[in-house]
């Protein structure tokens, strides 16, 4: 018989289970935030300067890559990277590159609040998908969510109306497209996560994602400056850091509890915004968001009680 203590040491080492420090796992995520919002801006800075999309992702994950599979090897972890499952992985890595070009596109054609506004609508669609692919039955509470988070789309982007500076149809549409794409992105990596550890399925990702988008490279690069390189650079560190970050905030704590962090990228995108690309965000951001945070909020609540009814059935 397995000694129970070795095993759960185990697990905790492998990653597969969190341990409980919720403020650590708070500060950790936290910390999420601002990269993922420090990425985009330098996203927008680079397409700005004359990078292409897919150049920035194939550095993005190229560094990334590089990084995680170079730590591993120095702390003697690369057996955490052995799969069974390299299918799964393979469509996981397919999504996650369709995700990406949405996500990043999102951040070339809008403004950065409005852009990092839209994505926080993905809980929402990860709702019509539970509908639509799983048969899931949704009640009052996460249909009143929906109503609400697009209600607050409809007050952000203010459809038909020339009031919002620099949101086009195109870049609304390219917006809501990426957080649904990572709503169903995170049913896959909910499948992965019974059987892979989270730096497998991170490494498998970017390890599969980057040849694909070196083949797409000789078309779309061109000379940069240094100048533009080093924004280039500093978006694949960045990005880096915010997915080491974010795999390391799941050990520590519930995710249902420290996704709610994550609305803080707002606050960050606002501020680039401003000081990087000379544009406040409009009043309709402030009356929207909350909306949309709200829904995002409500659902995760519902889903925190479905689950714990599922733990503890009525007799």
């Amino acid at each position: 018989m397995r000694n129970p203590r070795r095993w759960a040491k185990r697990l905790v080492m492998d990653g597969s289970i969190a341990r409980p420090r919720p403020l650590l796992a708070l500060g950790v995520r936290l910390a999420t935030a601002l990269a993922l919002a420090t990425m985009a801006m330098l996203v927008k800075l680079a397409g700005e300067r004359g990078a292409h999309l897919i150049e920035l992702i194939f550095w993005r994950q190229l560094l990334t890559v590089a990084l995680l599979g170079t730590g591993l090897a120095v702390a003697g972890r690369l057996s955490l990277l052995r799969t069974r499952r390299l299918g799964a992985h393979g469509r996981r890595a397919a999504t996650g590159l369709v995700g990406m070009l949405f996500t990043y596109g999102a951040v070339l054609l809008l403004p950065l609040a409005e852009a990092t506004t839209l994505s926080f609508t993905a809980p929402i669609f990860a709702v019509l998908i539970a509908m639509v692919l799983f048969g899931e039955k949704i009640g009052r509470y996460r249909w009143s969510a929906v109503v609400i988070g697009f209600a607050g789309v409809l007050v952000v982007m203010q459809p038909g109306s020339a009031a919002v500076e620099g949101v086009t149809l195109t870049g609304v549409v390219v917006g809501l497209i990426a957080p649904a794409v990572v709503a169903f992105i995170s049913f896959q990596i909910q499948d992965l996560n019974t059987t892979e550890n989270p730096w497998s399925i991170v490494f498998w990702f970017t390890a599969l994602s980057t040849p694909v988008a070196a083949l797409a490279l000789p078309f779309v690069i061109a000379a940069h400056d240094p100048v533009t390189w080093g924004i280039i650079l500093l978006m694949a560190l960045t990005g880096a850091a915010a997915q080491m970050l974010l795999t390391t905030s799941l050990r520590f704590g519930s995710a249902a509890v420290i996704l709610l962090m994550d609305y803080t990228a707002l606050l960050w995108a606002s501020f680039y915004g401003y000081y990087v690309f000379d544009r406040a965000a409009p009043a309709s951001l402030w009356l929207g968001a909350p909306l949309i945070i709200g829904a995002g909020v409500l659902i995760a609540w519902r889903e925190r009680q479905l689950a714990r009814a599922r733990a503890h059935p009525a007799a």
